[in-house]
């Protein structure tokens, strides 16, 4: 059975254009079109409406920030040549476009030890090596050491890349990748509870 876009956004209770940041991230399996229509595989829509929640509570502190994207566009920036996310990037592409520049508390982001990145609420790629950043003229942050644990190419099943062999991090990339990841912010940077205990 296939549904529209629409159909599908209302079955996980999101906005049509939320579900369609999924659909042009390249994350969802077995797309068709119907006209102008996408169309979506019901076991797909299901698929997501099961992921679990990102398991926050196993890590070492009592906050982390998480990152929030857009789908992947081209910048003229002179260290990158796109900003967001898309399933198919090269990972060295994907790096460049999610390790800055953004409006955030820089130690805060390195304290939490992880970046989770979200794609409409779904965790869809993880930073790791936050502990130095650099401060442009315009007040924005980055993280010219941060590494990409891995990141999900198919979000239904979820097929995910680790492609960091630090230690810790593909742990990390494990434990999130995939998982639904809430949060609310202005910004592109929101803060989030882990509601771990803390000695």
């Amino acid at each position: 059975m296939l549904l529209t876009t629409g159909q599908a956004a209302e079955e996980l209770g999101c906005a049509i254009t939320t579900f369609r940041r999924l659909v042009a991230a390249g994350l969802l399996p077995g797309l068709s079109r119907r006209g102008v229509r996408v169309m979506v595989p019901l076991e797909v829509v299901q698929a997501l409406q099961t992921r679990r929640q990102a398991p926050l509570d196993r890590l070492p502190v009592r906050e982390i920030a998480v990152l929030r994207v857009d789908v992947a566009r081209r910048t003229q920036e002179p260290e990158r040549s796109w900003l967001g996310f898309a399933a198919d990037l090269p990972s060295e592409d994907l790096l460049k476009a999610l390790r800055g520049w953004w409006r955030c508390d820089p130690a805060s982001v390195a304290a939490g030890g992880v970046l989770p990145v979200t794609l409409a609420g779904y965790v869809v790629a993880v930073l790791t090596g936050l502990q130095r950043w650099e401060k442009n003229s315009e007040g924005r942050h980055a993280f010219p050491d941060a590494r990409l644990a891995g990141y999900v190419t198919d979000l239904a099943t979820p097929h995910t890349r680790l492609t960091s062999h630090a230690d810790g991090d593909r742990q990390l990339a494990e434990q999130l990748l995939g998982t639904r990841l809430a949060s609310h912010s202005g910004g592109t940077l929101a803060y989030v509870s882990t509601h771990a205990t803390v000695d």
